[in-house]
């Protein structure tokens, strides 16, 4: 993955990201670390695409972010599943197929059921969101994310909702992906996830990069703020 960043700033009321200047290489899956509003959401809401920065560019790939065909390349999954609720989990990605990417309905449904399958969810394909466990909810709406084949998908703290044992069952089916040639980027607070997943590792603080480097970087930070962080979460 290449990514660049130029003169990156974005605020609502107050600034969430402050001036970043970056870039990055040959990296297939980076995660995104530091504490609760530190910048880690915005700034992966802004790579892929769901929010445009306040000032500054983002281009990943080769292609600014901005551009419609960056948002048909990624796929995003969220802190909560977002799934529609009154749709089963096989037609929470059947509609999306056919609505945005025009496939038919057989079609949509081979897809849907590939990704679900690849999640372990053949058995709860018709079941309603709110009959199946959050830890299958998020692996669907993970399906959902992948069944429009993106180059890059995105994952923001999906499993800040779970418990540490839905935690374990959605980042196990995620570190399964790892052979499939996507390339990922998400936040997450789980370390050992960071860990046995991420090949770099970005630390943000109020809104600036302050460390990075491959996942070493967590047993021997060089910064004050990363040595603080690991400290409070070992």
């Amino acid at each position: 993955m290449k990514l660049k960043f130029t003169n990156l700033n974005h605020h609502y009321d107050a600034h969430v990201i402050r001036n970043l200047n970056f870039e990055l290489s040959k990296y297939k899956s980076i995660a995104i670390i530091g504490i609760s509003g530190s910048g880690k959401s915005t700034l992966i809401r802004l790579m892929s695409g769901l929010e445009k920065p306040s000032e500054g560019e983002i281009v990943i790939n080769g292609m600014n972010v901005k551009e419609e065909a960056h948002k048909r390349r990624v796929g995003f999954v969220f802190q909560n599943h977002n799934l529609f609720p009154h749709l089963s989990l096989k037609r929470n990605i059947t509609l999306v197929l056919e609505k945005t990417r025009k496939k038919s309905k057989e079609d949509a449904e081979n897809i849907a059921m590939k990704y679900l399958n690849l999640m372990h969810l053949s058995d709860q394909v018709d079941k309603l969101p709110k009959n199946v466990s959050g830890g299958q909810a998020q692996r669907a709406s993970i399906a959902r994310a992948l069944s429009v084949n993106p180059d890059i998908l995105f994952l923001d703290e999906p499993t800040a909702s779970l418990d540490p044992i839905l935690t374990h069952e959605v980042l196990t089916a995620v570190e399964e992906l790892r052979d499939i040639g996507k390339e990922f980027i998400f936040v997450t607070h789980v370390l050992s996830f960071v860990r046995d997943f991420a090949d770099y590792v970005i630390y943000m603080h109020e809104g600036e990069i302050t460390e990075h480097g491959e996942p070493g970087i967590l047993d021997q930070p060089k910064t004050e703020e990363l040595s603080a962080f690991m400290e409070k979460v070992r």
